[in-house]
């Protein structure tokens, strides 16, 4: 199937995406089929449709500059971990490219007055009217919290839109993850190539541990109490839903369910 700007906007509108929007996007430009003009034309109707007074944002995770202990380099034998941890890029805002988030995405982060924040594993991108303040600040160590861009998105009541993956993707769900109260919470010791003070330095920060293995079952719970608008998008299958109210029923469901 070919579809066109055009075909994108008319689905995107009918969607329930609307002017002025802030929107969170999760996206694989694969599952859509033959798009005319690939991930340009895909974020093109996304400006096109939110206007100058809406915000698009998308993470732009470098999740490689983590250690090789978390299974990042799971391609590496462990005897050369020490390697890695010695030589890997520091992170560059400007240069160093996403891990597994999509063509879109990976434009995205290029994009003429996109902003990306300076978290060196879990960066987002932003475009648009409020992109200033989702990513002005984004701790070392509040990846998915209060102060980072999910935490923003929430106060300022966003959307999330999927196209064409499902909720294992969907990255709000990881501030419930820092919300809720559950047995087995706790945090971890996680390291990223930064510079400081002019110099490379393997950098040790403290984070809340996620890893997002019930995300489908929450956004499948989630689905037959809220409305989440379903439809396509060539030849994917496209969800948009508010994030506030995502976040604060995963919130209970990962309390209530959670072991």
């Amino acid at each position: 199937m070919i579809i066109n700007k055009q075909e994108i906007i008319n689905d995107l509108k009918k969607l329930g995406l609307e002017k002025g929007d802030i929107v969170i996007v999760h996206s694989s430009l694969k599952s859509m089929g033959y798009v005319c003009g690939g991930a340009q034309t895909v974020i093109e109707a996304l400006i096109e449709i939110v206007g100058k007074e809406g915000t698009i944002v998308m993470p732009s995770q470098s999740w490689k500059n983590l250690d090789p202990e978390t299974g990042a380099h799971w391609e590496v034998n462990q005897e050369d971990w020490d390697y890695i941890r010695e030589n890997w890029p520091v992170y560059d805002r400007d240069l160093t490219p996403t891990n597994t988030m999509g063509a879109i995405a990976e434009m995205f982060r290029k994009w003429p007055d996109s902003i990306r924040t300076t978290h060196p594993a879990r960066s987002f991108c932003a475009l648009g009217n409020k992109a200033q303040y989702i990513t002005y600040k984004h701790d070392l160590s509040d990846i998915f919290g209060e102060e980072s861009p999910l935490g923003r998105l929430y106060e300022l009541n966003a959307k999330v839109l999927l196209i064409g993956v499902g909720y294992d993707k969907n990255t709000s769900l990881h501030l419930a993850d820092v919300r809720a109260e559950y047995p087995g919470k706790h945090n971890c010791i996680e390291h990223s190539a930064v510079l400081e003070n002019g110099k490379r330095v393997w950098k040790a920060y403290e984070t809340l541990y996620v890893d997002g293995e019930d995300f489908v079952e929450i956004g499948n719970s989630f689905e037959k109490e809220y409305k989440v608008s379903i439809s396509g998008i060539g030849d994917a299958t496209c969800r948009l839903m508010n994030q506030r109210e995502l976040v604060d029923f995963a919130v209970r469901w990962i309390e209530e369910n959670r072991k």
